[in-house]
């Protein structure tokens, strides 16, 4: 198996196409997003998010909150950060629309720090098969530099084939389907987490002081 791949082996090669691509995508992305599209590589095969876990704890919220009050809410531990924030909104008295506005916020916040990653890993992809065109010419420069040496020709000549063969292979069988998974799974947690918000709303509704809602109908 090691003498058959061993052709296709170049270190040269794959530098230029795998140190290109990485300088290429880090250069044009803030640091704090490839340090999130580094990080994200760790739930590419984690389990996709489901909301009905954090349902359950919801509606055990509420029946604490009937039997003991909504400020007794303010000793649990939550170890999602948006339903974390949302609670610690009701406990702090906070009406329904601004509890549903919260929400909106974290969402756009959630959903555009998953377009930064996936755009970081999309752009990677982009950029693999130019940097194996790069590594082709100068592959091919160090060709004709050596045109005099035959003997030379030769490693010239694998970095100016493998520079390609790695850019496409990188893009096509690396990077893009890292863009993919990473997208689908944003979006999938995305619409789980739309599931939470109306049993948020209707908790800060219920937990709402019954004065404040009369004003507000008034």
């Amino acid at each position: 198996m090691t003498a058959l791949l061993a052709p296709f082996l170049d270190p040269i090669a794959f530098a230029i196409v795998g140190g290109g691509t990485l300088a290429a995508a880090i250069l044009r992305t803030p640091l704090r997003d490839v340090i999130r599209a580094l990080g994200a590589l760790g739930t590419l095969f984690a389990r996709a998010f489901e909301a009905d876990p954090l349902l359950e704890q919801i509606g055990a919220f509420g029946r604490i909150a009937r039997r003991h009050g909504v400020m007794a809410l303010d000793k649990s531990v939550i170890a999602d950060p948006d339903m974390a924030a949302a609670v610690a909104a009701i406990v702090d008295g906070a009406t329904p629309d601004e509890v549903a506005e919260l929400l909106r916020q974290r969402h756009r916040a959630r959903n555009e720090r998953a377009v930064a990653v996936c755009e970081f890993w999309s752009a990677a992809a982009d950029t693999a098969p130019a940097m194996g065109m790069v590594g082709t010419l100068i592959g091919l420069v160090g060709m004709f530099v050596k045109m005099q040496d035959p003997a030379a020709i030769g490693a010239a000549m694998a970095v100016a084939l493998l520079a390609t063969l790695y850019g496409a292979l990188l893009a096509n069988l690396g990077l893009a389907p890292i863009a993919a998974r990473l997208r689908r799974h944003a979006r999938d947690e995305a619409v789980e987490r739309l599931r939470l918000d109306a049993p948020l709303i209707a908790l800060a509704t219920r937990e709402q002081p019954r004065g404040a809602h009369l004003a507000e109908v008034a």
